[in-house]
């Protein structure tokens, strides 16, 4: 069986994503399209402006066969974390299968040269970017330093754009897995990864989030499928107020075992929290060069979330289970070839939850905890459990 998977978070589904799907069926020609998509919260360390349901349901319009959930755990992780997580759940699905992701240089062969690389780092290279870590550079750029010091230009960019960086994240954790996942990198179009503003047919999923948090929601029209535009919220859902009591209502001790929080940031989180009375106010206050915005805010997430550090390491060395959200109805013979085909358990139905280890079910119970608190932001009833069908 030929399947093709794409990890994404579709915050929310756009052209650019649409086209992905097209040169899927045109060059790939899989048996299955199946997407591993982040649930209601995102590596950014933000609330998705969509909810889980809702954004599985637009990619099955947009050509789908079926969606899994990437667990809480590993959608507001590092990218590192968040690829080998997203793989892990991948390569236990046996057949013949395919990951494609967008890339700002869609070259296969230079993945896979400069990801190798990087899964055997020398100790020149870890003293390298150790160097760069203590200069203040942030961990991007410290990286992309130590490579360019040993092996100049050969990586082309790769390691220093953000949608290549995923996907060496990706490839990475496909070789250190030693899985038989081959990629298919395919080129970005369209304005770049961090663009706020719309400016072409195919922007950004961060300016379509910024239309929005300004309201000027008709300027995403032309930027997104009729489906999704008519779904998307009039203002972005806040849970502000339910992060900040979460780090005032924990210990530095609590938040020091949050992933990621490293060297007193557990300190510095908690003493600005005091004094600040939004999150933006907060991460603005807390970043510094090395430690980004992107880092603090999914710290400070993973704080309310109550996931640590022990159970993220667990969960990636023993993948939980493969949670559908959605399938295309005429599809639905992909369930029972999951059920079939898959080393961990596959979550339809409610009974499917009796097959979980008590590990998994923990990082079930994560997934639940985020549904509530995704629910309460947008005062709306959200199922916790199930399958949409959807008749694309």
């Amino acid at each position: 069986m030929k399947i093709c998977f794409v990890i994404a978070e579709y915050n929310p589904f756009h052209n650019g994503h649409l086209r992905q799907m097209e040169i899927i069926k045109r060059d790939i020609h899989p048996d299955y399209t199946v997407i591993v998509m982040s649930g209601n919260f995102t590596q950014r360390g933000e609330i998705a402006v969509l909810d889980k349901y809702t954004r599985a349901s637009h990619a099955v319009l947009a050509g789908a066969d079926a969606v899994i959930e990437l667990p809480v755990i590993f959608s507001t992780a590092n990218a590192e974390v968040f690829a080998k997580g997203a793989v892990s759940l991948i390569n236990s699905v046996n057949g013949q299968k395919t990951l494609c992701f967008g890339a700002e240089k869609a070259d296969k062969q230079n993945f896979l040269k400069v990801a190798k690389i990087l899964s055997d780092e020398t100790q020149k290279f870890k003293s390298l970017l150790k160097d760069g870590l203590k200069r203040g550079l942030s961990q991007v750029k410290a990286r992309a330093d130590a490579f360019k010091s040993l092996y100049g230009d050969i990586d082309d960019g790769i390691i220093s754009s953000p949608n290549n960086l995923l996907g060496l994240e990706y490839t990475k954790a496909i070789l250190n897995l030693k899985s038989d996942i081959s990629i298919y990198p395919v080129l970005r179009e369209g304005d770049g990864f961090n663009q706020k503003e719309i400016t072409s047919f195919r922007p950004s999923a961060l300016a379509i989030r910024s239309a929005i948090s300004e309201n000027r929601k008709e300027k995403i029209k032309n930027a997104v499928p009729s489906f999704v535009y008519e779904d998307l919220p009039n203002k972005l859902p806040n849970i502000d107020d339910f992060i900040l009591y979460s780090i005032l209502s924990s210990s530095e001790k609590d938040i020091k075992n949050i992933p990621d929080c490293s060297e007193g940031l557990e300190n510095r989180i908690k003493s600005y929290a005091k004094t600040c009375f939004s999150c933006e106010e907060l991460k603005e206050k807390v970043k510094t060069k090395r430690y980004t915005y992107s880092r603090i805010s999914r710290i400070i997430l993973s704080s309310a979330l109550k996931i640590e550090k022990d159970i993220l390491k667990k969960c990636l060395e023993n993948p939980p289970y493969l949670n559908v959200l959605a399938v295309n109805g005429q599809k639905k013979e992909i369930l029972s070839y999951l059920r079939s085909n898959s080393d961990i358990p596959v979550l339809t139905r409610v009974n499917d939850l009796s097959e979980l280890s008590k590990l998994a079910r923990d990082c079930f119970d994560k997934d639940v905890l985020a549904n509530d608190i995704f629910a309460h932001a947008v005062k709306r009833n959200i199922k916790q459990f199930g399958i949409e069908i959807i008749n694309a």
